[in-house]
């Protein structure tokens, strides 16, 4: 019995004991830029029936090339990392990041994307009548199931430009599907903005 108690202790050990090392790296999925000098902080968080506690494991800054390693002995819970936003900041992937598993390498890409401005302009410049509809939609092609903008659906002699919005910048794609006279047609367009461009998209149908 004093065997297997030294036995699951020794393996208690040694699995708290092991060595994980976490490697993050902070890209634009827009551009491919990295993010030099970005700070990151790496920590264990424990709860308990009375409190919360963390305990710092490594924190720093990434490097030239928008990267940082740490190795370090882990108990069982979980690991958070943290990576700082940059200046005007409209999407964040993995910024915050929570490590469970226990495999020894854990890769974290954190994500981010600076800020443009985007303008809707939809017009039906030929309308039929009443049962003229339209359904639009537009989303950044790096961001799966955007929802920022959200499917649209106009009926008739619709004309409207929208408020200037604060989105992603990169490469766009909207599309568009028209019905008329019982006739639908489909449409699609794409555009690309950069950091702190006014960009205006017009919908003529």
């Amino acid at each position: 019995m004093r065997m297997l108690f030294f036995l699951i202790l020794i393996g208690m050990i040694v699995s708290c004991g092991k060595k994980h090392t976490v490697h993050i790296k902070a890209i634009n999925p827009a551009t491919g830029q990295v993010y030099v000098g970005l700070k990151y902080r790496i920590s264990q968080e424990k709860t308990t029936l009375w409190d919360e506690k963390t305990n710092e494991i490594a924190s720093g800054e990434l490097n030239e090339n928008g990267e940082a390693n740490a190795t370090f002995r882990r108990g069982n819970n979980p690991i958070r990392v943290q990576v700082e936003w940059p200046s005007n900041c409209c999407y964040s992937k993995n910024d915050v990041y929570y490590i469970k598993g226990d495999g020894p390498i854990h890769e974290v890409l954190v994500e981010f994307a600076e800020c443009a401005y985007l303008k809707l302009s939809v017009n039906n410049i030929n309308c039929q009548g009443a049962s003229d509809k339209i359904l639009f939609d537009m989303q950044p092609e790096y961001i799966p199931n955007y929802n920022n903008i959200t499917p649209t659906e106009k009926l008739g002699c619709y004309s409207n430009t929208f408020i200037e919005s604060q989105v992603p910048l990169g490469f766009w794609e909207a599309t568009w599907k028209v019905t008329k006279n019982g006739l639908t047609t489909y449409h699609d367009s794409t555009f690309t903005m950069n950091e702190n461009e006014h960009y205006t998209f017009t919908i003529n149908y």
